[in-house]
């Protein structure tokens, strides 16, 4: 048996070496077909590595309480009216709840952070109290976050998210030294290490700057603007029972009767995910919907081709037939070579699309899995047989006689 598949590969590769450019152009579909299916692979993965590293920063066990939900069926204007969570119902609501770990209140501003002639735009400047750190679960590179007494006393510091400490300091350690966010100098105590997810757009933490809440306030007056209470459990397994817990008591702090609908919303990390999965199924489902049409646009290639040499070689089938070749060695044969060739056409495709995906990954995350590779020559491997079984059958059947005739 190994002697014959030997044989027939061997056959097989003279047959591709004797017709170059025919076999290279029929591999077009599988090139096209491996690609996408390689591509597709590796940014989606990316995309999830991306994604997972920057929604672990918000913590699978914490709870935000807002005016506002991330995702809802109710009308826009309705949410929009809701009364602003102030900064005394931050203060009363943390005096009644008893379960959760840490309760941190958060307002934010758009302002511009300047070092010397260095400046970032548009920088999302969050402000918090001490207890904000154990809401995440941010580590630095460099420094610390702001103390209790520098957050009670509205202390001008700051901590920098990597990418603006990066932009404005490029290779210069920031720590000890002043930015002027809004017009105002802040020092900087801390550097953020890199959370990274392009997703999250400006709520990145790479991209953010956080000082005590009450400096925020002091400098950029945004006492009736909403505040956001971060609420974390102290466990995964207690998430649900703190979120009833604040629940009720934040219902209380907002003076709402037993008929009254809850004027804020608690949303949660799990409400992205969910998002982001449903979004990401449908992009996959549409790509597998492309890649499939190319690998069968390349497998009806094949088989054109496939019966195209069938045909060329009938005589070459009638001799082998002659001298003793059995039916399935003819099968074999023609199996072998179509197979053959859309592994060339895979391999290509693998080759061509790692090269694009680290090109892809200067702009988007992408992440070359051995999966995605296996998958890909499998896939060559199986749209070959399948595309050269008719014609190899039809050469299997074939007389000897009449090819031997044949002209």
């Amino acid at each position: 048996m190994f002697t014959q598949f030997k044989e027939g590969l061997l056959i097989s590769f003279r047959a591709i070496k004797a017709n170059k450019i025919r076999s290279v152009l029929t591999t077009l579909g599988i090139v096209i077909g491996v690609c996408s299916v390689v591509l597709m692979s590796t940014a989606i993965k990316g995309v999830d590595n991306s994604f997972e590293s920057g929604i672990s920063s918000l913590g699978s066990d914490v709870l935000y309480i807002d005016k506002f939900a991330w995702f809802s069926n109710q009308d826009w204007w309705k949410i929009r009216n809701r009364r602003n969570i102030s900064f005394e119902d931050y203060e009363k609501f943390k005096g009644l709840v008893k379960l959760p770990l840490a309760v941190a209140p958060t307002a934010f501003s758009v302002r511009t952070v300047k070092y010397r002639d260095k400046t970032a735009e548009s920088v999302f400047i969050t402000g918090s109290t001490s207890e904000y750190l154990s809401t995440t679960n941010f580590t630095f590179s460099n420094g610390r976050f702001y103390s209790e007494v520098e957050s009670n006393a509205g202390r001008e510091v700051v901590v920098l998210g990597s990418e603006i400490a990066e932009n404005l300091f490029n290779n210069i350690d920031p720590l000890g030294m002043h930015v002027k966010i809004g017009g105002h100098s802040f020092l900087i105590i801390g550097v953020l290490e890199k959370q990274g997810s392009f997703l999250l757009g400006s709520f990145n933490p790479d991209k953010q700057a956080y000082i005590p809440i009450k400096s925020l306030f002091k400098h950029f007056g945004l006492t009736w603007r909403t505040v956001t209470i971060n609420v974390r459990a102290k466990s995964p397994q207690l998430v649900e029972e703190t979120k009833i817990e604040a629940e009720q008591a934040m219902r209380q702090v907002r003076r709402l009767k037993a008929s009254d609908e809850s004027d804020f919303s608690i949303n949660q990390q799990e409400g992205l995910t969910q998002i982001y999965e449903s979004t990401v199924g449908v992009i996959q489902v549409g790509g597998f919907f492309i890649t499939g049409l190319a690998l069968f646009v390349g497998a009806i290639g094949i088989m054109n081709i496939m019966f195209v040499s069938v045909k060329e070689r009938t005589r070459e089938i009638g001799i082998r037939k002659a001298i003793g070749a059995k039916r399935r060695n003819i099968l074999l044969q023609f199996l072998l070579e179509s197979a053959t060739i859309c592994l060339i056409g895979g391999i290509i495709g693998l080759i061509i699309a790692v090269i694009l995906s680290y090109v892809v990954n200067q702009f988007l995350p992408t992440s070359v899995q051995a999966s995605a590779v296996i998958l890909a020559i499998i896939i060559s491997i199986i749209t070959g047989v399948l595309s050269g079984f008719a014609p190899a059958y039809t050469a299997s059947k074939l007389d000897p006689v009449d090819s031997l005739r044949y002209e």
